[in-house]
């Protein structure tokens, strides 16, 4: 991959990336040049402005102590006493002011032991992990300051360890998941050196708190270039070691007739290729669709997996509950687990039922996890395009419909509450779903005549 960078791209970029936030960086940055310091933007902004890509967030590194950035900015917090770090907040946004440091060694794989504060940022630069993510820009006449080679490596796409790669690894073992991800997200190649040292230290990785492999996972799945970033975290290793469910995929055959691409994890890294800005549920919802797969697989007259759909939802809240995913994403997923097969009855299901499958909660996915499912495997989508008709035809006040009557109604005409009560609510918005009822009175008058000799009985 060749990338030319000039000064276009960084324009190009400004377009995108909100001005005000720009601004308000700079703003940041000139207060600290007033008082005589340093500053630089620094890190995933230089590198994203270069590539002509949306900076999300602007960090600044300066000489400044952080006692000094605190006395600049009142209400500044400090973050990170023992690391420099202060957040900074200018008009609408939180910047994030860095002083200058060099670091010992790292005893527990995530921290370093011992930080000097320095006033050279070559220093500050060598400790970093990447040189794509060490370069430094100037806030006003944005000329970039290389100082360990990063600018040839973004032109080249290549991600590069800073100095020798299995100490930047051992270091901080997350750094093997983040090489993974700036791969994947910018499509580069990992440097041969830095690659040999992600596939010594997999192992390590198990070192990492859940939550932080969690959001390498999440941001691998969602920012772009999902498919490749589970490539290289098979071939390096990492998969094994985080996800082994998902590398049992590996190998799993399909019945051709209707998964002609080949076996689960091919059909997983496909539908993977295709998302498009997901959110997290879906893309996880995606990843996990058919991890019930493995453990159901049998031959028969054909390859089957009875019952993967109940063994996919018990091993997809492991997953997830090991990597401490919250009660709702948890919830969402596998909802989309659960329901995945139900489309492929869409066209034969009866009015209430099709009615109540298109108001579950954000359907939107449960419609796009289907329509990657199709594509890459049969490639129809007539049950997707019939499916997507009827929730454009149907009003929500059709699909989602308010009550007609309430439990309270039932007691006041006769019924004892009880279990009953709740099959005969759902009989009558069944009735109501199918359009054979409207009416608070045509609601009564159908129980009764439907369970009537029950409130008789008590």
């Amino acid at each position: 991959m060749k990338l030319v960078l000039t000064q276009d791209t960084i324009l190009r970029s400004r377009q995108v990336e909100q001005s005000d936030h720009l601004a308000a960086a700079r703003a940041v940055a000139g207060r600290l040049r007033v008082e005589n310091h340093q500053a630089f933007f620094v890190g995933g902004c230089v590198r994203d402005l270069l590539l002509g890509r949306p900076a999300k967030d602007f960090d600044i590194v300066t000489d400044a102590r952080p006692s000094m950035v605190t006395s600049l900015f009142p209400g500044a917090n400090l973050v990170g006493a023992h690391f420099g770090v202060v957040l900074v907040r200018s008009g609408d946004f939180t910047i994030e002011v860095a002083t200058y440091r060099s670091e010992g060694a790292y005893s527990d794989g995530r921290h370093p032991d011992q930080v000097v504060f320095e006033t050279d940022p070559a220093k500050d630069v060598l400790r970093r992990d990447f040189t794509i993510n060490a370069l430094l820009m100037d806030p006003f006449t944005e000329e970039v300051i290389d100082l360990i080679g990063g600018r040839a490596d973004l032109e080249n796409g290549i991600i590069r360890a800073i100095g020798q790669p299995e100490r930047r690894f051992e270091e901080d073992h997350l750094r093997l998941l983040r090489a993974v991800r700036f791969a994947a997200r910018l499509g580069f190649s990992i440097e041969s050196s830095t690659l040999a040292a992600i596939h010594a230290l997999p192992p390590q990785i198990r070192t990492i708190s859940v939550e932080r492999i969690r959001e390498e996972l999440v941001r691998i799945l969602t920012e772009g270039g999902a498919r490749r970033g589970f490539e290289l975290l098979d071939s390096t290793g990492l998969l094994h070691e985080i996800l082994p469910e998902i590398e049992r995929m590996k190998g799993v055959e399909q019945p051709p007739e209707f998964h002609p691409e080949g076996d689960v994890w091919v059909h997983t890294l496909m539908m993977l290729e295709g998302l498009k800005d997901p959110t997290p549920e879906l893309a996880l919802g995606v990843l996990l669709h058919d991890i019930g797969k493995p453990p159901t697989f049998r031959i028969a007259d054909r390859i089957r997996f009875d019952g993967h759909v109940e063994a996919g939802v018990v091993i997809a809240r492991e997953i997830l509950s090991r990597l401490r995913f919250s009660s709702d994403t948890i919830e969402q997923v596998l909802q989309l687990v659960d329901n995945h097969m139900r489309f492929g009855h869409a066209q034969k299901m009866k009015t209430s039922t099709l009615k109540r499958f298109l108001r579950m909660d954000r359907f939107h996915e449960h419609l796009e996890l289907h329509r990657l499912d199709c594509l890459n495997s049969s490639g129809q989508l007539g049950t997707w395009e019939f499916v997507k008709e009827k929730l454009e035809e149907l009003p929500t006040e059709q699909i989602r419909p308010p009550r007609l009557i309430t439990g309270d109604d039932l007691i006041t005409a006769g019924f004892v509450p009880g279990p009953s009560m709740k099959q005969i609510l759902i009989a009558v918005e069944d009735a109501q779903l199918e359009g054979v009822i409207q009416s608070k009175e045509e609601a009564l008058e159908l129980v009764l005549s439907r369970f009537g000799q029950a409130r008789l009985l008590h």
